[in-house]
């Protein structure tokens, strides 16, 4: 039996993100010194640095990233990718190439075969 939490109105707005405002805008998609270092991190192009700013942005913006990075408010884009000189639609070639990668399982299927972990003392 299923019971759903949410309805389909709060899984939309989870999944999407709200319109923004100058002051939120300036406050969470303005990049530190060390959000710099760790997206400019050697063999990270220009599509992933900016996928990982957007995230590292909105996280402590919503508090959670909802599943359309490509949906992100253009001011937000256009700020991020100003800041870290690159161009905006980077961020549809971020998108495409990570929905081009299979999930992972998180849980074991009927007939795999689920190692023995040694348990502690």
């Amino acid at each position: 039996m299923s019971t759903r939490f949410l309805s389909d109105e709060q899984l939309e707005r989870l999944r999407s993100f709200p319109d923004i405002g100058r002051e939120e805008l300036i406050k969470y998609f303005t990049l530190t010194s060390r959000e710099h270092a760790f997206l400019d991190a050697p063999g990270r192009g220009p599509e992933a640095r900016l996928g990982l700013a957007v995230q590292l942005c909105t996280l402590p913006w919503l508090g959670y990233i909802p599943d359309d990075l490509q949906k992100v408010p253009q001011a937000a884009s256009v700020r991020l990718a100003g800041q870290m000189a690159v161009f905006p639609g980077m961020l549809e070639q971020y998108a495409r190439a990570t929905t081009k990668r299979p999930q992972t399982r998180s849980s074991p299927e009927a007939g795999d075969e689920v190692p023995d972990v040694p348990r502690g003392r």
